[in-house]
């Protein structure tokens, strides 16, 4: 019986190492939601995101607390099992083991928040002027906006680029990628009034299931995004331009670090004055 208690106890103390790091939660989740386009295939850049940590950051698995714990485990049980090393442990000595798994599993969470926090953070075009990429394309989009064509010399694809004539361009990208800073920040307070003021009324009541299932603070913060339109259409009554982000977001608390790679699609109701622009879906 005496056994089984400090073999409950063992377990208890390596679970608290060996606990996968929670995902950080981003606005939108991870699953594509509301309406869907085809898009242009993106555009290369000169700063490419990277796709992968570098050797060292965290992952989602904490490998670093996994390896600590396969070693705790291990060494816990064989002095267990081989040589009766138990036999006049006290409830002392396994209170003493549990705080110092514990104490080691703060370490490792620490470390890997600290790594992800020092990460140096690229800088993106468009902070203080246009990219080369939009530069290019308000050009193109300026000289045939109105002339029915393909606006970005793309003849062959059967995706739009029909901007409506005046269009900023490179304000818009500049707006979105605001926009997306400030919806993530939202989505961390839980602020649904103010996402509602930036997405369809459909597309709000998904968002709005989706955060009832988050619980506690979210403290998920964009470190660097970059933003390229990759669809653009319009009538009489109506204006949609599809816009894709790339970057990376993190979440220092939990020590998890994850690209960004989406899309959002959004609509205007041009029959109306001033009307804005809404998001009607989300492609991940």
């Amino acid at each position: 019986m005496k056994k089984l208690f400090i073999m409950l106890a063992m377990i208890f103390a390596v679970s608290l190492v060996t606990s996968p790091v929670v995902e950080a939660k981003k606005f939108g989740g991870s699953k594509s939601i509301g309406k869907s386009h085809k898009t242009a295939p993106a555009q290369p850049t000169a700063t490419n995101t990277p796709t992968t940590a570098p050797a060292g950051a965290p992952g989602k698995k904490g490998m670093m607390g996994g390896m600590l714990g396969g070693l705790l485990a291990g060494g816990l049980l064989a002095a267990l099992f081989m040589g009766g090393g138990f036999e006049n442990i006290q409830i002392m000595d396994i209170l003493i083991m549990a705080l110092v798994a514990f104490v080691l599993f703060k370490i490792v969470r620490t470390v890997m928040a600290s790594k992800a926090g020092a990460q140096q953070r690229p800088a993106y075009a468009g902070a203080s002027q246009p990219s080369p990429n939009m530069q290019r394309e308000a050009a193109e989009q300026t000289g045939t906006a109105n002339s029915g064509s393909n606006s970005f010399g793309q003849a062959a694809s059967d995706v739009p680029f029909d901007l409506p004539a005046g269009f900023d361009l490179p304000g818009f990208l500049e707006g979105a990628r605001s926009h997306y800073k400030t919806l993530q920040l939202a989505w961390n307070e839980n602020d649904l009034s103010k996402i509602q003021e930036y997405v369809s009324i459909d597309l709000y009541n998904e968002l709005n299931n989706q955060r009832r299932e988050l619980t506690g603070d979210q403290h998920t913060e964009v470190m660097f995004l970059d933003a390229e339109l990759v669809r653009a259409t319009h009538n009489a009554n109506l204006a949609e331009v599809s816009v894709k982000f790339s970057g990376r977001y993190r979440d220092t608390v939990e020590g998890v670090e994850e690209e960004i790679k989406e899309v959002w699609h959004l609509e205007r109701n041009v029959t109306q004055a001033n009307s804005p622009w809404l998001i009607v879906g989300i492609e991940q």
